[in-house]
């Protein structure tokens, strides 16, 4: 009993001086939403019609094969010829607002 209540004591303090970090998830790339990315089952040449050469692409890796080309606002992830996912990269809104947090 007595261990139980040192503990408490050594911890409850600390709680105290927690803070609440807020992220606002899926509020990166509003410029570019789902619907202007490449989607499922599309084609490699579908693709580079719709949105031209990738900044970089990447040797297949794995079995199945699976690419990735990076754009400079999102990737796509490919099995063979076909896509099977699509990822827009983070685009911080408010720099000066993470610098005034800190």
């Amino acid at each position: 009993m007595y261990r139980l209540a040192l503990l408490f004591t050594l911890l409850a303090p600390t709680a105290l001086f927690a803070d609440t970090l807020t992220i606002p998830l899926g509020s990166q790339g509003a410029d570019l939403d789902a619907s202007n990315l490449p989607h499922k089952g599309q084609s490699k040449r579908s693709v580079l019609e719709r949105f031209g050469l990738a900044d970089e692409e990447h040797k297949p890796v794995g079995q199945p094969p699976i690419t990735r080309w990076d754009y400079r606002e999102f990737s796509v992830y490919f099995e063979y010829d076909h896509v099977i996912n699509s990822v827009r990269h983070h685009q911080p809104r408010h720099l000066d607002t993470a610098k005034e947090q800190q």
